[in-house]
């Protein structure tokens, strides 16, 4: 099976991330994307994020009712901070006969080249590339293991909704029905 794997703090998941995922399972050769919580990004503070369980909760409410759109924990029980080419070794060895296809946004592309062992990634894998306004993508945007894409895209951030939920303010619409309702009855963010 042909699996993207689409990385993130999702702290919170909101709509566009979703929308994101969805685009990428119907409009490409991907059979599922599996939403893969980071516990932690080494490019992030790790004091902002909520609790690993709980963002992975909100992932599942969202991915809940869509047999193509799974989550996936997998990081959590590996060494920290997590990085890409651990996991994808991993997983790769896990379920041989999956093939891993990396999901980001055109901003991280333009860094792509400051991860670690980017070159081996590129070599063994496939990423495929939303097109973000406003960023450059970055010499590697012509590699012949580079696809881009135009997904629709909504200029939301996560940062703005735990602001948002910190100064009192709704997040209705910002986050699915079901993330709404979670946040609503925890301290969350708060």
């Amino acid at each position: 099976m042909k699996v993207g794997l689409f990385f993130g703090s999702f702290n919170p998941i909101h709509v566009g991330h979703a929308i994101i995922a969805n685009f990428m399972v119907e409009h490409t050769d991907l059979e599922q994307i599996w939403l893969v919580v980071s516990p932690h990004n080494p490019h992030k503070k790790k004091s902002t994020l909520a609790n690993d369980y709980e963002r992975l909760h909100m992932v599942n409410l969202v991915v809940d009712d869509n047999p193509k759109l799974k989550s996936s924990n997998i990081e959590f029980n590996l060494p920290k901070p997590s990085y890409t080419i651990d996991t994808l070794t991993y997983l790769s060895e896990k379920y041989p006969s999956n093939e891993f296809v990396l999901i980001m946004g055109g901003d991280n592309l333009a860094t792509l080249h400051k991860w670690k062992n980017y070159e081996q990634i590129l070599e063994y894998h496939q990423i495929y590339v939303y097109q973000r306004p406003s960023y450059e993508l970055g010499e590697l945007a012509t590699h012949p293991k580079i696809q881009l894409f135009e997904a629709p895209l909504m200029q939301i951030s996560a940062s703005f909704i735990r602001k948002s939920i910190k100064g009192e303010k709704s997040i209705r619409y910002l986050v699915s029905d079901k993330v709404y309702e979670y946040l609503e009855g925890s301290s969350l963010y708060k």
